[in-house]
Formats: C-alpha cells, structure tokens, sequence
C-alpha cells in the first residue's frame, strides 16, 4: 500500500519505508499483541478501552510496553492520516532476537508497529459456518499467533462464507474475527468470557449499551444447537460493527432478516459510537 501513514520503533515513516528483521520475534514465533482500535469523525472509538486491553494483552506475555507513549502514536497516525473513518492497527512485539531460540533474553527491547487505514462501517448480512474450534487455550490474549483462525475463516471463504462460528464440543466459543450473539424470545444472548473467547470492545459497548436501554441481556454457555431457534444471529468487532447473520450453511436455523431486537440493538450501536 503506497502513502500509508505508520509508525516504527517511535519513528513516523510511509509504511512502504518501514523494514523489519527477519529475526523480530513477531515474525519467527508470533511473538507478540496488538490491537485494532476504530475511529470515526477522527476519535477513537472506545480508544480507552483498546488501550487497557493492549496493556492487559502485554502484561499476559510479560511484554515491556510504554502504554503512554503508544497513545500518542496512535492519535498521532489518526491526526496524521486525515481520515473521517478508519481503524489504527498496532502491534507490540517482544523484539528482535540475535538468533532464533524458544527462549528469550531479559533484556530484549520491545519492538512496536503500527499503521492506519481507512475504513467505512457499513451495515453487513452475511453468511458464516460453523466449525470446530482448534484453536490455542488462551484466546483471551489478543495474540497475533491466529493461525487456528486464519486456517476456519480461509475453509469458509472456500465454501462461500464470509466468517465462522466457532464452538468446542458443540459449545459456541466466538467467530473468526468477532463475538457472537443471537436473539430469541424477546432475550439477546452471548456466550460468557472465558479463556476461549476475546473480550471484544464491541462486545462490551453493546452490552452496556442494550442492557441500559432495558432489553434482556444473558451471558452463559450455549450449544450450536440454540442457535437453530434463534429469530436473530450477529457478529460484532470493531471493524463490523454489528454484522447480521442472514444463513448458517452448515444447519438449519430459523433466522428472520432484520428482526426487530437486531434492529434495536444495531439502533443504539449507531446512536452511540456513529453518529
């Protein structure tokens, strides 16, 4: 991508000039954390929030980071870009090794990265499958170490999805690349956080923010099965917003388009962080 505003090690550059070494132990093992924070009308959305979780996500791999100072890098790429719209990526590696080793040394300095780019949220139907969840035992880290996603989210593009929904012995864990929620009985559920689930933002803001509103919200462990009966099912991130299920190619559900507590609940999302 030409005239990309990014950002290296503290240092402000096109993202085409920034070089990274072969032995950054983001490139050799993975690792390494970041986050994806949105911004519309040029302000974070939930930066705060993004902020505690990239700290959290550091502090879980005993990753060194100057949250502070990656702070001001972020509004500074947004201020930099000139965007309405769009989203920050921003990664923290542990750094670079003098040689490739599982073990690294105390005193490695933090490598980070990060870039911006413009992005519109706009309402989404899609299609998704369902598929068994593979991935590590600690999802709850935003770990750039996704290959358990990469490898169910590109098995759904093969077979004409757009995400997947992912469960572990038939219990709903999350998607690709979101949260999940489905609607029945005039009820929104999701499944609980737990070490196989990211505690997305969105996720978070949308609770808050239906609850607030008075619409019945309930967190626990639900089996793909629920979601046959479900009237309504959507996805949530911080790139799509809130992305409404319209077929489940692998079971049969009872979906109904635009059902009106989807309809609600997208409602006061928008009302909230886009407007």
């Amino acid at each position: 991508m030409e005239n990309v505003h990014a950002v290296f090690n503290g240092t402000f550059d096109n993202l085409e000039n920034i070089k990274i070494s072969p032995l950054s132990r983001a490139y050799t093992f993975s690792d390494s954390v970041y986050e994806v924070i949105p911004f519309h009308n040029g302000k974070g959305i939930a930066f705060d929030r993004h902020i505690k979780r990239l700290q959290k996500s550091c502090n879980s791999l005993s990753i060194s980071a100057n949250i502070d100072l990656i702070s001001k890098e972020i509004i500074e790429l947004i201020n930099k870009s000139k965007f309405k719209d769009g989203y920050v990526y921003y990664q923290v590696s542990r750094g670079v090794d003098q040689i490739r080793s599982h073990m690294f040394n105390a005193d490695i300095s933090t490598e980070t990265f990060g870039y911006v780019v413009e992005h519109t949220f706009k309402a989404q139907s899609i299609k998704v499958m369902l598929c068994e969840d593979v991935r590590w035992q600690r999802c709850d880290i935003k770990s750039t170490s996704l290959l358990g996603n990469i490898m169910s989210m590109n098995n759904a593009k093969n077979s004409g999805c757009d995400e997947v929904i992912m469960h572990k012995d038939r219990v709903i864990t999350e998607g690709g690349a979101s949260n999940v929620f489905f609607a029945s009985n005039d009820c929104v559920y999701t499944p609980n956080l737990s070490k196989n689930i990211l505690p997305g933002i969105t996720r978070e803001l949308l609770i808050e923010k239906i609850k607030a509103s008075g619409i019945n919200v309930q967190e626990g462990s639900f089996k793909i099965d629920d979601l046959t009966d479900a009237k309504s099912i959507w996805l949530t991130s911080s790139t799509k917003g809130l992305a409404q299920v319209i077929e489940i190619t692998n079971q049969e559900t009872n979906i109904i388009v635009d059902h009106p507590l989807f309809l609600e609940c997208e409602k006061i999302f928008k009302n909230n962080f886009l407007s």
